[in-house]
Parts: C-alpha cells; sequence; structure tokens
C-alpha cells in the first residue's frame, strides 16, 4: 500500500500542509494512485499496455516505467511529434524513450487509433489512466489520509487540481473531509462534465470545484505561474509541477479556508523540463 509523508509548510505567512505523493518513487503523485490497481495484477509476456495522449503526459511517462519494470509492451499513441523535440527528446518522452516505449504518431483520433491495435488480453488505459479502476488508490489514499489526521490532531480541507477530475472525485467519494479542485484543462464546465462521463451518477456532495482567479490556456507558459513556482520552491524547498500544481496552488493560496488546508502535491515534476523550456523561450526564465 502506497504511505507518503505529510509536512507542514509556511508559504508568505500562510502555514498549510502538504501531502507528499511526489516522494513515492518512480512512479508517483496521482499516477501512482491511478495506477494502485494495476500494481496489485499479475500480467503475462504477452499482454500490453496500449494509452494515449500528448508526448510529454506524465500518465505515458508513468505508464512506461510500470510496464518497464515488469517486463510488458508499452504502446503509446501521439499527436505528430515536433521536430526539435525528436531530435532533442527531454521529459517525460526522454523517459519513454529510456523505457522503451513504442510511440506511434497519427493524425487521426487518438483514442480510436489506440483501440484499433487492442488485442483480447491487451489493457487498454484511457488518457491520464482516468477509468473507474483508479478508484482503489483514491479509496486508500483517503483511509491514509483519515489515519495521519488522527495522528496530527487535525481535521483538513482538502485541496488538488483537476485535469479530468479523476483524482479528487475518488477522493471525495471516499473521503470524510471535504475535497476541492479546480480545472487545469478547460473551465469548470467541462471538468463537471469530463467527471459525469466517467461517473454518470455522481452527485459532487463532498467535491467543490473552484473558479480560477484567470483563464489559463493549459500548457501556455504565463509569468505569474513562473513567479510563483520559483518563490515556492526557494522559500518552501519544494519544487512543484509547472502544469497542474501551480494552477491549483494559485488558488488555493487566495482562499480563505476554515479548517488547516491540505495539499495533494501532484508529482509528475520530471514533466518540468520541457515546461521550462518553454519558459526560458518566452523569456521569463
Amino acid at each position: 500500500m502506497l504511505k507518503s509523508t505529510i509536512d507542514k509548510i509556511c508559504f508568505k505567512g500562510f502555514e498549510f500542509y502538504v501531502k507528499r505523493d511526489d516522494l513515492l518513487g518512480e512512479i508517483n503523485g496521482n499516477k501512482a494512485r491511478k495506477l494502485a490497481f494495476y500494481s496489485s495484477k499479475t500480467y503475462t509476456k504477452h499482454q500490453r499496455f496500449i494509452s494515449y495522449g500528448g508526448i510529454q503526459s506524465n500518465a505515458m511517462a508513468a505508464l512506461s516505467f510500470f510496464c518497464f519494470q515488469r517486463n510488458i509492451k508499452f504502446i503509446f499513441i501521439c499527436k505528430k511529434i515536433p521536430s526539435y523535440l525528436k531530435e532533442n527528446p527531454c521529459g517525460n518522452y526522454a523517459l519513454a524513450l529510456k523505457n522503451k516505449t513504442e510511440i506511434i504518431e497519427t493524425d487521426d483520433n487518438l483514442k480510436e487509433y489506440a483501440l484499433s491495435l487492442c488485442n483480447k488480453d491487451d489493457i487498454f488505459i484511457e488518457q491520464g489512466v482516468a477509468n473507474l479502476n483508479a478508484e482503489q488508490g483514491y479509496k486508500e489514499l483517503a483511509s491514509e489520509i483519515k489515519e495521519q489526521s488522527l495522528e496530527l490532531n487535525l481535521e483538513f480541507d482538502i485541496f488538488l487540481p483537476s485535469g479530468t477530475g479523476t483524482s479528487a472525485a475518488f477522493l471525495a467519494k471516499h473521503s470524510q473531509f471535504k475535497v476541492f479542485t479546480c480545472a487545469c484543462v478547460g473551465d469548470e464546465d467541462y471538468l463537471k462534465k469530463q467527471i459525469l462521463e466517467l461517473m454518470q451518477d455522481y452527485d459532487f456532495k463532498n467535491l467543490q470545484i473552484l473558479q480560477k482567479n484567470q483563464k489559463y490556456h493549459f500548457g501556455k507558459p504565463y509569468k505569474e505561474i513562473y513567479q510563483l513556482y520559483k518563490e515556492l520552491k526557494q522559500e518552501c524547498s519544494i519544487e512543484f509541477d509547472l502544469l497542474y500544481d501551480m494552477i491549483g496552488l494559485s488558488v488555493a493560496l487566495k482562499r480563505k479556508w476554515e479548517k488547516p488546508l491540505l495539499y495533494i502535491h501532484q508529482g509528475g515534476i520530471l514533466g518540468n523540463a520541457s515546461m521550462l523550456q518553454r519558459y526560458a523561450f518566452k523569456g521569463f526564465k
């Protein structure tokens, strides 16, 4: 069973707690939780994992390591890869190559193409590991937080940022504490739609979606986001993910919380390498 520590930190006078899922190991953060179900299974040498998404996807990196560890074939479908990245692999893409991932580029619909490759015994993984099997890891996480809250004698408000909303939805379902999130891809309505596509009867009674302070286009560099990243790293000695954590923390740190805030670190900081290149290119770094 996965277990990470809870650290108390102070940033510009605001005290809060961080669940250090970034320290779980090679597979960490929300991907470690989502893959907990698959970690408990055994696989034959003929089975393959097949997934799809962006070429710097944290899910791709985690799945590549997961499969490499178990000597399982992993196939990942993506859009055309920029020639510069092919010639200069970095971040999650470089890790996937190192882990012998078969990466297939296509102009077709990624999900449909990935499904077309699946044989009977193959294991298809939705983009971002956004599937019902992810629930097991978040049930375990909710139990873990409950245990640690008793040790600390604290009741929390829990916050984690969302892509598809899978993590936040499952954690809220099993948590005794209120769970808050914000949309990092699209807006609040899009996030709610993503969750309802995963679970049609989801009631949102323990999950509150907070509005962002401004609109952010996913993957686009923003000066204030980079500034927050630098300040947190310097003052708190913790590196956060630039795509999800920074959007989430920009919301969480500006809200007044009724209870002590527990922020779930999303891990995946290997992906920062490619984002930092974008910031440098824009002149922010």
